[in-house]
């Protein structure tokens, strides 16, 4: 029987949709399936086809939406999304995809609710760039992932509600169910093929159900033939004929399928995406990939930044045949979603007695990070790094491990000691992409809070060009935004923040590390409010797993609500970076004295502030981090600390600085209550950007 669909007029839909497109990043028609949301995105593209280089259509489905990059796949050809030498570089491929994508085009998104992460990354990314334009068609009843959801929430996008009177789910159901039920045999079969996978090409499903089939399929309306792939002519058909099937039958349907394609792959390199999928497709099937094979795959799910997948598929490898690679791959994928005692259990499986040196590293050095991180183990995770240096004997070995231990020895608050390791291995010609990554980012960033502001950019500059910096480019990101807003440079410093986030954007730690870096800089600045609003959800975030910044992320946040008068959510937030605090995040002590400064503070306790901030004071001098004492020091002049000015002056041999200066002004003015020496420095800490210390400084000014 024919289907009566209820769909939506064309206007105001389309003319909503040009604004859209005009004023914002693009659109997103939101309604129930049916309704003729990608009848009205399709006339809109068109219509608006000249005033873009190109238009490209994405259609988001169901059985693709687990596999990393599976919705544009199409359009990345030119793109080799698995060679990617080493684990970590999810955000170099997603670089890439954005640049290749990033032309200024017009994009058309089918069902985004059903995107599979990374493609709905890659669209944030290009929105939020501004290199493309987007039209979206999505379902209001489908629960979205926080990626998918970012794209149309807040303003990013245009929302356009497409709900048309007379529509009704349950009916329309019903009419589809009926439909499916009464087409022929043979071309329900070709429905049943795409509920297992969708798109499939053409030829495979003709060998797949038939040629007379797929004829009889296309000739009832139940799919569309385009090109050299066939789609459902509705998803509702696929979710019907889904539903109708149950889980045994859709097996079956699947293992006939991953039969046909293991013997029909052709020769060479298949692409990731593709291989990911036959992966995931064989998983749930009863025609098994060899495990190495399957590892191949899980490997690739964890270079795509997709460690739940990595997990899964590593985790079947290591059922059917144990091994050191499979183990590894497992630990990692592990670890990345927090999870460090099942990653260090998996890890701990192994003999290393047994191990070759090239084994040996291969294993060590992710449960050495483990143990340090996510265990929040620093002292075990030492000590095994120096058994494991003693069994080692090649240089290129050896310096790895010394960069490894230089980035310990940086955030158990050891900096001049990391920076000394770091600069003997980016002296060694031994050291290789991975050692000089891990050296040159503890190294911008030691440098910066040390106060060697000079040697920062050229460390993060060597970090990137080594090719491994994954979420080392947070920390070398780190050590050049501080040395900005020492500089007297805020905005800069901000710009660089939001450059790195923008980039990893969607990509969890990645985007929750980018926004502490932010919201430091949005303190600096004294926009307290947006820097609680980022670090509420960093710090949430980043709880779960065991890098530093997540105490970090509390630290700051408690400094936050504590300027803001808050001392209620300011010493909840103290109180969760006090129990997460530790010898990994040893280099941040300053900081968490900072925050129990400002939480005092609130609650009315000005003597207690001021004796926190001189703490804070003293811990940065104590581990040499004098940059960061010239920051402290000016919270503990805002605080009212009328000895800071004899610390002031000390800073200007270790960490001369625009921002030293004028904290020194500041302390002494503060000391002689000269009304215009301090109205001076409000001018000078506007004239930087920090407009919340400057009216600090104008309120002493007045009081007299």
């Amino acid at each position: 029987m024919p289907i009566e669909w209820v769909t939506s007029p064309p206007e105001p839909a389309l003319e909503l949709l040009d604004t859209g497109v005009r004023a914002r990043a693009g659109a997103v028609l939101v309604g129930p399936a049916g309704v003729g949301k990608t009848w009205l995105a399709a006339t809109a593209a068109e219509r608006l086809a000249p005033r873009f280089p190109r238009v490209d259509r994405v259609v988001a489905t169901a059985p693709r939406a687990a596999v990393p990059f599976a919705a544009v796949s199409h359009l990345l050809d030119s793109l080799d999304l698995g060679d990617i030498p080493d684990v970590g570089q999810s955000s170099d491929v997603l670089r890439a995809a954005r640049e290749s994508l990033g032309d200024g085009r017009l994009l058309v998104v089918d069902d985004a609710h059903l995107l599979d992460r990374l493609s709905a990354a890659l669209m944030y990314q290009l929105a939020i760039s501004g290199a493309a334009r987007l039209i979206l068609t999505a379902s209001p009843d489908e629960a979205a992932t926080e990626e998918v959801a970012a794209l149309w929430s807040g303003d990013l996008l245009e929302r356009i509600e497409v709900h048309p009177p007379g529509h009704n789910d349950d009916r329309l159901a019903a009419m589809v169910g009926e439909f499916v039920a009464e087409l022929p045999a043979d071309a329900r079969l070709v429905l049943e093929y795409l509920a297992v996978d969708d798109p499939l090409p053409v030829a495979e499903l003709a060998a797949l159900a038939g040629e007379s089939a797929l004829a009889g399929a296309e000739a009832a309306g139940a799919v569309e033939v385009g090109g050299s792939w066939v789609r459902p002519a509705h998803p509702l058909f696929v979710d019907a004929v889904r539903t109708a099937l149950g889980g045994p039958d859709l097996r079956r349907l699947r293992t006939h399928l991953v039969e046909h394609r293991i013997r029909h792959r052709p020769a060479g390199h298949r692409g990731a995406v593709a291989r990911l999928r036959l992966a995931v497709l064989a998983s749930d099937s009863d025609a098994p990939l060899p495990p190495d094979e399957v590892l191949l795959a899980a490997r690739e799910a964890l270079r795509l930044g997709d460690p739940v997948l990595s997990e899964r598929l590593a985790g079947e490898a290591l059922d059917r045949a144990t091994g050191l690679a499979a183990r590894i791959t497992l630990g990692y994928a592990l670890a990345w979603q927090g999870r460090g005692r099942e990653a260090d259990a998996v890890l701990g499986e192994v003999d290393p007695a047994t191990l070759s040196e090239t084994e040996l590293m291969s294993w060590a050095l992710p449960r050495a990070a483990n143990q340090f991180w996510m265990l929040s183990e620093p002292e075990r995770a030492t000590a095994f790094l120096r058994t494991t240096r003693g069994r080692v004997s090649t240089p290129t070995a050896r310096v790895t491990l010394d960069a490894l231990s230089a980035t310990f020895a940086m955030n158990a608050g050891n900096p001049a000691r990391a920076l000394q390791t770091a600069e003997e291995v980016l002296a060694s010609p031994a050291a290789g992409d991975t050692a000089v990554g891990w050296a040159a980012a503890a190294a911008a960033l030691s440098s910066a809070r040390i106060g060697r502001f000079a040697d920062v950019d050229a460390f993060a500059e060597r970090a990137i060009a080594a090719g491994h910096p994954g979420l080392l480019r947070f920390t070398s990101g780190f050590g050049q935004t501080t040395t900005l807003v020492l500089a007297g440079e805020p905005d800069r410093a901000h710009e660089l923040a939001r450059g790195l986030t923008d980039m990893a954007q969607l990509q969890h730690p990645g985007r929750s590390i980018g926004e502490v870096l932010v919201a430091d800089v949005l303190i600096a600045k004294g926009e307290l409010d947006a820097a609680v609003r980022l670090l509420r959800r960093a710090a949430a975030a980043l709880s779960p797993t065991g890098y530093s910044w997540g105490p970090l992320a509390w630290m700051l946040l408690a400094s936050a609500l504590g300027q803001l008068g808050a001392p209620l959510d300011a010493g909840k937030a103290l109180a969760r970076a006090e129990s997460r605090h530790g010898l990994k995040s040893m280099l941040f002590a300053p900081e968490l004295a900072v925050a129990r400064a400002w939480t005092t503070w609130a609650r009315g306790d000005a003597h207690g502030a001021i004796a926190a901030a001189r703490d804070a004071v003293r811990s940065a001098e104590r581990s040499g981090q004098y940059a960061v004492a010239v920051r402290v020091l000016l919270d503990a002049v805002r605080l009212g600390d009328k000895r800071a000015a004899e610390a002031a002056d000390r800073m200007r041999d270790h960490a001369d600085c625009a921002l030293g200066q004028v904290v020194t002004s500041y302390a002494h003015a503060l000391v002689s209550a000269d009304a215009d020496a301090l109205r001076d420095v409000a001018t000078q800490l506007t004239a930087i950007g920090m407009t919340r210390a400057a009216a600090d400084a104008t309120a002493r000014a007045t009081a007299g």
